[in-house]
């Protein structure tokens, strides 16, 4: 029998998980049927489509943990289950990372203005993107691999702290095994999240550098450059402050066990986690012309057949 607190932490995460899904199927399937149609996909189509798939999984696997915990919580007794699990998400998870800083650094490359030789060569991503998606696909799918075949130290940790009577027995633990090799790769992660932060600054100096130009007065401020400049840095400040925050709530579920009200921590960090799959991808549908105007289209078409 659930728990007031259960009940209401499995409402949340199903509603996330709900919203999350409708947002990347709907990012999925618009960009699928213009490629149908058009029998070609843009860059930005093609980086959007397979970061929405890739979110669709990696929420698939957050609510599959989040249910397992509350409702099936012997299910982690097993720990080669338990592995599995974390192997799916970390390859989802760095997938989602991995694709979501192609998009900003595609950002970067078609709206920044920087005369340097590399940045003028960067820009020929249209020729190279299908090839760098893919090795994001293969640098994931390793450390996964690497993650398989490593021995899984969380379960028998857990073993250990619940042996323990108090706090001061807990802390005279190893603190080697704090961390397990998922600990680890969860950290490792950070590398793919330096590359949106440094395009961010360098949008920053660009447009800098294009209002030091043109020097824009009052009435110039809606230049194309400039309002190109503020979408993105908008776009990529959403997405910046959602995965820090899940990071924060990853790192939270991760080090629960120093927490007196562990299951309650745990509980609050993947809530906060399925926020940045699902609040990103409607961030993305608002910010892109192509996926706002096709939904507004939907919702005239849906009010004009009601009103048949």
């Amino acid at each position: 029998m659930l728990s007031t607190e259960d009940n209401i932490f499995v409402i949340i995460i199903t509603r996330e998980f709900i919203i999350g899904m409708l947002g990347n199927v709907y990012i999925g399937l618009v960009n699928w049927i213009d490629w149908i149609k058009k029998k070609k996909i843009s860059s930005i189509d093609y980086i959007l489509t397979s970061l929405a798939i890739s979110r669709i999984c990696l929420l698939c696997v957050l609510i599959l943990n989040g249910i397992i915990m509350v409702c099936y919580p012997d299910f982690y007794e097993n720990d080669k289950l338990q592995a599995v699990i974390n192997i799916f998400w970390t390859l989802t998870n760095y997938l989602s990372t991995w694709f979501a800083t192609c998009l900003n650094v595609f950002y970067l490359l078609k709206i920044a203005n920087f005369s340097h030789l590399l940045f003028l060569w960067l820009k020929r991503i249209d020729r190279v993107i299908h090839w760098i998606l893919l090795g994001c696909l293969a640098i994931s799918s390793l450390i996964s691999l690497i993650l398989a075949t490593t021995p899984n130290y969380d379960y028998e940790f857990h073993k250990i702290i619940n042996h323990k009577r108090n706090c001061t027995e807990m802390f005279h633990v190893s603190k080697s095994q704090y961390f397990n090799p998922l600990t680890l790769f969860n950290l490792l992660a950070i590398v793919p999240c330096t590359v949106p932060l440094i395009s961010f600054f360098l949008l920053i100096m660009s447009l800098w550098r294009h209002i030091k130009q043109v020097k824009l007065s009052v009435a110039g401020c809606g230049d194309p450059s400039t309002e190109a400049h503020v979408r993105a840095m908008k776009t990529m400040t959403s997405f910046l402050f959602l995965l820090f925050v899940y990071y924060g709530a990853a790192l939270l579920a991760t080090f629960n066990y120093l927490m007196k009200e562990s299951k309650l921590a745990v509980m609050l960090g993947e809530i906060i986690a399925i926020l940045y799959p699902s609040g990103h991808s409607l961030i993305l549908i608002i910010r892109n012309y192509k996926l706002r105007q096709t939904y507004i289209r939907m919702l005239s078409y849906e009010t004009t057949v009601c009103m048949m």
